[in-house]
């Protein structure tokens, strides 16, 4: 089962006709992202946060709306978006969470989001979560040998090791690498696909992995 999670960040950097498109989908929403979910008349499985954010009748509407609410202080150890993932893994086990809404704004959250896989209690939750956005999705490893499929328009493929990482190799991309071992968090980025697909590996560490594109909202204009 696949489940996505839409939270607060700013609405201009989601996919265009996300909410439309993925109407009958399997929603949770986090604080300002369940007040969007019921605002597009979607009712979410689960609404979490402290709502700090949101006015006296967007929490009305949301309480009205979702089949679940959990509710969270202002002051607490994990972010509004890490409590919404743990729940989502205590309650529903998916096998994937999509997460829209993690990027774009205050770059503080997103490095929050970005690390939460990391703070999590559950190792399960690496391989399961993907961040998606406008022009980005971003996905989380652990040690192993992949094979990954280019995505439709997405020009650029990148590694970021999160944690120390050994032997990391990168056999058939543009720019190659064998058995790189990483001391400290390193970003290996603008890389691209050979072909429809690229394979990777390493032997210990966590790995993100982001395909993304150049933002065309502004038709290149700074």
């Amino acid at each position: 089962m696949q489940l996505n999670l839409l939270v607060g960040g700013p609405v201009e950097y989601l996919p265009p006709g996300l909410l439309q498109a993925k109407k009958n989908e399997r929603w949770v929403g986090a604080d300002l992202g369940a007040v969007r979910l019921c605002q597009a008349k979607i009712t979410p499985l689960l609404a979490v946060g402290d709502f700090d954010s949101a006015t006296e009748e967007q929490v009305k509407l949301v309480k009205e709306t979702s089949q679940a609410i959990c509710s969270l202080p202002a002051k607490k150890d994990y972010t509004d978006t890490e409590v919404a993932l743990l729940e989502i893994e205590r309650r529903y086990h998916p096998e994937q969470i999509i997460v829209y809404g993690a990027t774009g704004g205050r770059s503080d959250h997103f490095l929050a989001n970005l690390f939460s896989v990391l703070r999590l209690d559950f190792p399960t939750f690496v391989p399961k979560v993907c961040f998606k956005d406008c022009q980005n999705e971003i996905r989380f490893y652990l040690p192993g040998s992949y094979t990954l499929t280019k995505l439709e328009e997405m020009s650029y493929l990148s590694f970021i090791s999160l944690t120390p990482v050994t032997k990391l190799t990168l056999p058939d991309e543009k720019y190659q690498l064998f058995e790189q071992d990483l001391s400290l968090p390193t970003a290996y980025v603008s890389n691209e696909f050979v072909g429809e697909s690229a394979s990777f590996s390493f032997d210990s560490g966590v790995l993100c992995v982001i395909q993304s594109k150049d933002d065309q909202r502004n038709n290149g204009r700074q």
